[in-house]
């Protein structure tokens, strides 16, 4: 049955369009506009890979979500910590220092029951989300038990029994890359970084995590030739 998808315009979304779209259909993308600071770049990314595999896509918006946050990822004013491929590895990344700047209330808690609503709407039994094993250790939302946990909630919140899932959950960022491009995913698309500016910052940790999956899975000469800029 054809799944709604979280799709915002990343690696790990990318990836997991690709492998929903090849294995149970997708019935529907969805991107949200909560007012990140690089809004614009994600759904033109999103937008970009839903025409070229010739899927509907949505954009949703939600203002009040940028009012009630303080993130860095939607106050300008707000800085955005700035992470080295070496730095990766500091125990204050693993510990999620860095992640509490850049997260947004029940951001993906809200995203998931949004998707809910439409999937049942759309006859639809799946939310496919793009989760990692990297990011798990650093922000909750990403994890299998919140997952798990979600499934519980959903099992009650819909009729259908909508659950959540991701194809990528077990993945590090190295190995997502080497799955999207096995697949045929739309790499060349994606927006990884928390900014919004004409090319990815290089510095803020959205970036750091991309360039050593890129490098790690020998792709980053590939991603450079090839990109299409949003």
């Amino acid at each position: 049955m054809p799944a709604v998808v979280l799709l915002s315009g990343g690696l790990d979304s990318a990836v997991n369009l690709k492998r929903a779209d090849d294995e149970t259909g997708v019935t529907l993308a969805l991107t949200f506009d909560y007012g990140q600071r690089a809004t614009a770049r994600e759904a033109a990314a999103a937008t970009l890979m839903c025409q070229q595999l010739g899927l509907p896509h949505r954009l949703v918006p939600l203002p009040w979500l940028a009012e009630i946050s303080r993130s860095g990822l939607v106050d300008a004013t707000a800085a955005v910590p700035e992470v080295t491929l070496d730095q990766l590895e500091e125990d204050r990344v693993a510990r999620g220092e860095t992640a509490e700047a850049v997260w947004i209330p029940n951001r993906n808690g809200l995203f998931v029951n949004i998707a809910a609503a439409f999937a049942e709407a759309l006859a639809a039994d799946t939310i496919i989300a793009g989760f990692n094993a990297e990011e798990a250790a650093a922000f909750p939302d990403n994890t299998p038990d919140f997952v798990a946990a979600s499934n519980s909630a959903l099992a009650f919140s819909t009729r259908r029994e909508v659950r959540l899932m991701s194809y990528t959950q077990d993945l590090t960022k190295r190995d997502i890359v080497r799955l999207g491009r096995s697949i045929d995913a739309p790499l060349a698309c994606i927006w990884s970084c928390y900014l919004g500016d004409r090319e990815h910052c290089g510095r803020c940790e959205s970036c750091a995590r991309l360039e050593r999956a890129l490098r790690d899975a020998g792709a980053w000469q590939w991603f450079n030739l090839h990109r299409a800029t949003p």
